[in-house]
């Protein structure tokens, strides 16, 4: 059986599946590299699926999730600074008058990376690893594949660039323009804008990779549903500029629930025995935000993820049980 691991894009929300995963550890006193042929994660989740393939010099996991876990909590503000969530109101308003443009800079981003993933490259990684980004000059989806990257060096990019072009979302981080074959290069930005959930590409990926394989396991995880509605009394009044974000958001969230029906589709129980799982949290309103690094905010992520491992604890224990058969 082939299996694979997923994880959704969300940015700080990344905390949630990075505490599933760390349970899933403990469980089964194995790390994520070590239970999963292939880790794919679009945005955050690819921060955390790099972290979690990534080797030290003894070529053994750099990072359990439990650790990733207390980097986002502790190098959240790093990425989305305080002065920055601060000003926030300021700078959405600005970027609609089109004073200014991306609201952070990209540097915050990369020193996190830097620290993350020191020199490691694709091709270092202890799983196959799958990452989507998009090209915004080619107007292609483009795919770092660890796989790929072992097969010609000119794909063999740098993690910290990998981390850093798949989670460039579009009005947060300036786009990564990466050289590669002679004058040719890629223009990337956040693959969450098309596989925010990118489990399907990646049991595609797996397909090809094990040609022979006639079983697969995907674990899905999610970065949280929101749970704040909008009335249809509401929506009538709105504007062009009040539907931008909105349609956004729809577009994220459906694209990633229809991933899901896909998978349950392709991939149902046989014989009582679960080939798919999705693992998601209903958020509450005031913990949407993909840049919301504030420590009450953090804790309420925190709170989320654990409630969810209480009441599945059974299912869990079935998935555990499964990964390491």
């Amino acid at each position: 059986m082939i299996k694979i691991l997923s994880i959704d894009g969300g940015g700080i929300k990344g905390l949630i599946p990075a505490l599933i995963l760390a349970e899933i550890e403990k469980r089964t006193q194995k790390p994520v590299a070590d239970l999963f042929d292939l880790v794919a994660g679009a945005s955050t989740g690819g921060i955390l699926a790099l972290g979690l393939v990534t080797p030290d010099e003894n070529n053994n996991p750099a990072y359990r999730a439990e650790e990733i876990a207390h980097l986002y909590e502790l190098k959240g503000q790093v990425a989305f600074p305080k002065a920055f969530q601060a000003l926030s109101f300021v700078l959405k308003n600005l970027q609609k008058l089109g004073i200014i443009s991306e609201k952070y800079p990209k540097e915050f981003l990369y020193k996190v990376f830097e620290d993350l993933y020191n020199s490691n490259k694709l091709s270092d990684a202890l799983a196959e690893v799958l990452i989507p980004a998009y090209d915004i000059e080619k107007r292609k989806v483009f795919f770092f594949n660890s796989k790929k990257a072992k097969e010609n060096p000119i794909y063999d990019f740098l993690m910290k660039d990998v981390a850093y072009a798949g989670s460039a979302a579009p009005t947060y981080f300036d786009p990564l323009k990466l050289n590669i074959a002679d004058s040719d290069y890629l223009v990337l930005v956040d693959g969450g804008v098309y596989a925010n959930n990118p489990a399907l590409c990646a049991l595609a990926e797996a397909k090809k990779m094990y040609t022979d394989a006639k079983d697969f396991l995907v674990i899905s995880l999610g970065t949280g549903n929101p749970s704040k509605t909008w009335l249809y009394e509401d929506a009538k009044k709105w504007k062009r500029s009040d539907w931008t974000r909105k349609v956004l958001d729809i577009s994220g969230h459906g694209v990633a629930d229809t991933v899901d029906y896909q998978l349950g589709c392709l991939l149902p129980d046989i014989n009582g025995q679960k080939r798919y799982y999705r693992f998601n949290v209903i958020l509450n309103p005031n913990n949407e935000a993909i840049d919301n690094a504030s420590p009450q905010n953090l804790g309420a992520l925190r709170a989320l993820a654990e409630q969810f491992i209480y009441e599945n604890d059974e299912t869990i224990n079935n998935l555990c049980k499964t990964l390491t058969e």
